[in-house]
């Protein structure tokens, strides 16, 4: 692996092939972690075209960058357990096929199979993680873990009890895993992933939004009085999802070490931090 003390930075617009191209070419990469996407559900909605657009492009231009010019990187494509949709059977394994239920989780399928493609043609050592949703501190408040904790931060900085908590759907269920558990995954996935396979991220443990909700008010020592938005409700949505990461686990080791109760404790802690340093 690369001695990541000495590291250094640069931006760049991965929907501008050339300047990806000589980015990659300039580092010499051994291993290239590709996230970068339009990754809101809910914004997907408004706005399909760009979200399939550019998330497809920049996964294109990443991948030829790293064909020709650095083809014997490890390039880690990093997926999501949306990709899936309606289950057929809890929990989800690798095995599961596509039917994804919204245009992030379209846009998301078609980047899992671009870059299966160049691992089948082009012989790259291409490993698909398919994350499914993770939380932690430093998330932006678009998602649901670190909006709830949020809500709760600003609750506790005002003195407030009960605490309000404005969500969508509560009964929507999801996999969570804390972001510095799938942080490594990717990490032993790049050293020990098979060039061409997927590898579901999870935790295998699912929690509705009323869950989080009445443990964030655990967490944080005060009553909650949830309040559910009808206009964040989404009419069209899978109401469960959570994933075996039986495949991972036996190549690599990986296991998620993190309790969803730590996770929930540590994102309200670091919004308090981030609205004390604001005030």
């Amino acid at each position: 692996m690369a001695d990541l003390s000495r590291r250094t930075g640069a931006q760049v617009d991965l929907l501008d092939a050339e300047a990806v191209r000589s980015a990659v070419d300039e580092a010499r990469p051994e291993v290239v972690y590709h996230l970068a996407a339009r990754a809101h559900v809910g914004r997907s909605w408004h706005e399909p075209g760009l979200t399939l657009q550019d998330n497809l492009t920049m996964t294109l231009h990443v991948l030829e960058a790293v064909r020709l010019a650095a083809p014997d990187a490890t390039v880690v494509a990093v997926s999501s357990g949306e990709v899936y949709g309606p289950p057929a059977s809890l929990p989800v394994d690798e095995r599961a096929g596509l039917r994804p239920q919204n245009p992030y989780a379209v846009s998301k399928a078609g980047a899992d199979l671009l870059a299966g493609f160049y691992a089948d043609a082009h012989g790259l050592q291409v490993v698909r993680p398919r994350a499914f949703n993770h939380a932690g501190p430093g998330q932006a408040p678009v998602y649901a873990i670190a909006t709830f904790a949020r809500q709760v931060a600003v609750g506790l900085e005002a003195g407030d009890d009960p605490i309000r908590v404005v969500t969508g759907n509560p009964e929507t269920r999801r996999d969570y895993t804390d972001v510095r558990d799938v942080v490594r995954a990717y990490r032993e996935l790049a050293e020990r992933g098979e060039a061409g396979e997927v590898y579901n991220v999870c935790s295998g443990r699912p929690a509705s939004a009323s869950e989080l909700v009445g443990w964030l008010g655990e967490a944080a020592g005060r009553d909650i009085d949830h309040v559910v938005d009808p206009a964040l409700v989404r009419s069209h949505e899978v109401l469960e999802l959570h994933g075996s990461h039986a495949k991972l686990s036996t190549a690599t080791g990986w296991e998620p070490r993190i309790p969803l109760a730590t996770t929930l404790v540590d994102t309200v802690a670091w919004w308090r931090e981030q609205l004390a340093a604001e005030a």
